[in-house]
């Protein structure tokens, strides 16, 4: 009887304790639903985000809003169409085809994201014209994809005649770099930079060609709620104020921030360059029909 007994307290303390962890997960995943979610990725444009997190902009001034952070763009975009987030940092070319095919789409801000497109030192590629018959990588229906035809169009290579290789993660594209395993690819920072620091040749800038690509979108639908709508009044604020915060305490003051987020080390962050993030802006109707025209 007695270790009837006691098998019983022991199945009874278990059940418990499942009970309790199941009501916790429940209240957890009620408050993640309520929460204003944003994708990230591993890229320096969403630094902005990264401090007001960590600065605890959002909840100071009033709002619950989360941070998912994905490793490429694609799984970003992809969690934003199937509705577990409600805004993320892309591109307009992927913006644009989102909307293009049934997505509503409001656009929070332009980021100062850029990309350059960096040859492998061993490849011996030192100018664009160099490409044919190269292998590229570079990310589908993206900033990367429309920048990397723009180059092969200045030195009149057909398109055809490049390899184009799908990598969406920037961390893997920047390894087969490192590793001798592509001839050139299209980087964002900071894995430009590291890439740079081990010789390696920039054959285009996106700076150099003004062109604006970067941006963070939200879903139309979830704004519409009131609730909604007020966590997207706040991110809009807290995304200045961390800017601000950037510009005045600079890149190196957030280096554990940048490499915790972006899987880089403190060799790239000091050697990362210059930058001035600017207040919520809305895309140059440029840059929308460049890409418009891209797509087409």
């Amino acid at each position: 009887m007695v270790c009837v007994l006691l098998v019983s307290c022991g199945e009874s303390s278990e059940v418990r304790r499942q009970r309790l962890s199941k009501a916790e997960r429940l209240r957890m995943a009620k408050e993640d639903s309520l929460a204003l979610k944003v994708g990230v990725l591993p890229t320096l444009d969403c630094l902005p985000l990264y401090v007001a997190k960590q600065s605890n902009l959002f909840e100071t001034l009033g709002a619950d809003v989360r941070l998912k952070a994905y490793p490429s763009q694609i799984d970003c975009d992809a969690a934003l169409l199937k509705g577990s987030i409600e805004g993320n940092v892309t591109d307009v070319v992927r913006a644009e085809r989102m909307k293009k095919r049934g997505t509503a789409l409001r656009y929070a801000t332009a980021t100062n994201a850029s990309w350059q497109l960096i040859s492998n030192r061993l490849a011996r590629i030192h100018k664009v014209d160099q490409m044919e018959d190269k292998m590229m990588a570079m990310a589908r229906f993206s900033a990367t994809d429309m920048l990397g035809d723009l180059a092969l169009d200045g030195v009149k290579i057909k398109s055809e005649n490049v390899f184009r290789v799908q990598i969406n993660n920037p961390n893997i594209r920047l390894k087969m770099l490192l590793n001798n395993e592509m001839d050139a690819m299209l980087l964002p920072e900071p894995q430009a930079t590291t890439a740079r620091l081990y010789k390696n040749v920039v054959l285009m800038d996106s700076g150099q060609r003004d062109l604006l690509l970067g941006a963070v979108v939200f879903r139309e639908k979830a704004l519409k709620d009131k609730r909604r709508s007020k966590q997207y009044e706040v991110f809009l604020k807290a995304y200045n104020m961390a800017c601000d915060s950037i510009n005045k305490h600079g890149l190196k003051h957030y280096s554990d921030l940048i490499r915790q987020y972006t899987s880089t080390d403190e060799r790239t962050v000091n050697a990362l360059p210059k930058m001035r993030f600017t207040h919520i802006s809305k895309p140059r109707e440029k840059d929308i029909n460049a890409a418009l025209k891209w797509l087409k």
